[in-house]
């Protein structure tokens, strides 16, 4: 691929796809009363999965894109968890208490903030709250370096089978630029600890585009990390938007990687995994052969969420807490963000619902499309016209963007079929955008593509 186009497309401030339509074209006038309606009937849907947003950390990294608050002390994180079991009353007084359960995954910030017996007492309020299956799999996201014995006691008690931890980088120039500080050995320590605690399934994320970070220190940070065998690997490209997250204008944006840079770290991280053993997944993760996300994707099964790929086929989401993002086959509903908001919203009884967006038919096409196109680098529209019985050619007839990917070599269309070239597949982002209706529309900034 050449330079030009790796400038033109890896350049571009694109979305993840992690939902279509995207965070940004939610409306205020969609809220507690929608999702009211929605949750009336979730149950005759199938299971559901929930997400519980724990918005706390100890410390700032300088990187961080997410909805998070700095505290010492632990009384914020008792009175935020006290409002969110309140949430969950509401929610499960709405759905109704049959409400079946496949999937739990708990998000931050930095989940095991949590005292153990806060995080014991949180599950047993969902589990009284819905109907959770026999085989229910329970997710965590930790912070290693704050990980304690009794914390990861509770985790294998309450069932939790899978862990997603926090590495980014070993390289401690790039830590001292990113605010983090992490060693190899806190996070074997972890990862051991969470072993024999029953965790079958673990993930470390890693970042590429951090200031001061090289081809080098990318390729020694997967060698540490591999000789530990997570099962999976997610590898995000760091997004620099310091007009919205203001404690990234701490870090030297003349240290910043350009497009080119970070697609050879990228590519240099992708082929070091795959050496060790590690099997390419989508854009961005990497599993062990015989995991389940790898048995996905080779079966075309693998789907997209807010987490990233996954083998969650649960058509509704539960989003619990302050800026947690839910779906339900009505379409998407998102709490207050500011935490005093969402606590006296549920205070008053009512769902802390700031706004959502209800899915049009055409909607949900775009999203299939957008999915397959993330998951498998293609799509047979003429397959997807059969199932929804929707016509897409006008989805592909006078669609510039779309021409001009072709023109550009990125993508082919033969009999009905898209298809992202080999190598563009790191281009895919702004294949995605090429069939979403808002993109370009919505006055937002996303994160580069490559």
């Amino acid at each position: 691929m050449s330079d030009s186009l790796v400038a033109k497309y890896g350049d571009a401030r694109l979305p993840r796809y992690t939902s279509y339509p995207t965070a940004p074209a939610f409306s205020a006038a969609v809220g507690p009363d929608e999702y009211v309606k929605g949750l009336a009937s979730i149950g005759k849907t199938g299971p559901v999965s929930v997400y519980l947003h724990v918005p706390f950390c100890r410390s700032m990294c300088w990187y961080c894109g997410c909805h998070t608050t700095i505290t010492r002390q632990d009384a914020p994180v008792v009175e935020y968890l006290e409002v969110m079991r309140e949430e969950i009353e509401l929610v499960s007084f709405a759905a109704g208490n049959d409400v079946p359960v496949r999937n739990v995954h708990f998000g931050g910030g930095t989940p095991t903030i949590m005292k153990p017996q806060e995080f014991t007492a949180l599950m047993a309020k969902l589990r009284s709250a819905f109907a959770f299956e026999a085989d229910a799999s329970v997710a965590v996201e930790i912070d290693p370096r704050t990980l304690a014995a009794s914390m990861i006691d509770a985790l294998g008690e309450n069932g939790v089978d899978r862990a997603s931890l926090g590495v980014q980088s070993f390289d401690p120039i790039v830590q001292a630029a990113i605010h983090r500080t992490q060693s190899v050995e806190q996070t074997e320590a972890a990862v051991a600890g969470l072993r024999s605690a029953g965790v079958a399934s673990i993930n470390f994320d890693l970042i590429y585009g951090l200031p001061k970070q090289t081809v080098q220190s990318c390729v020694e940070t997967v060698r540490l990390a591999a000789q530990l065998r997570p099962e999976r690997f997610a590898v995000f490209g760091y997004a620099h938007i310091p007009a919205f997250k203001k404690h990234q204008r701490l870090i030297d944006e003349a240290s910043l990687p350009d497009a080119r840079q970070r697609n050879e770290q990228a590519e240099a991280i992708a082929q070091e995994l795959e050496t060790a053993g590690y099997v390419r997944i989508g854009l961005d993760h990497f599993a062990l052969p015989e995991d389940e996300l790898a048995v996905a994707a080779r079966q075309g099964t693998m789907r997209r969420n807010f987490q990233g790929y996954t083998t969650d086929d649960c058509d509704s989401l539960i989003g619990l807490g302050a800026s947690a993002i839910g779906r339900l086959p009505t379409g998407y509903m998102q709490n207050h963000v500011p935490l005093g908001l969402y606590a006296e919203r549920v205070a008053s009884g009512v769902l802390p619902t700031a706004k959502g967006y209800l899915l049009t038919e055409e909607d949900k096409l775009r999203g299939r499309i957008i999915e397959r196109l993330m998951c498998d680098f293609e799509v047979d529209l003429g397959r997807l016209s059969r199932e929804l019985g929707f016509d897409t050619g006008f989805l592909v007839e006078r669609n510039e963007r779309l021409g001009e990917l072709v023109a550009d070599g990125v993508v082919t269309i033969r009999d009905n079929r898209i298809v992202v070239s080999q190598d563009a597949r790191f281009m895919v982002r702004a294949v995605a955008a090429a069939f979403d209706a808002y993109f370009g529309s919505l006055g937002r900034t996303h994160s580069k593509a490559a």
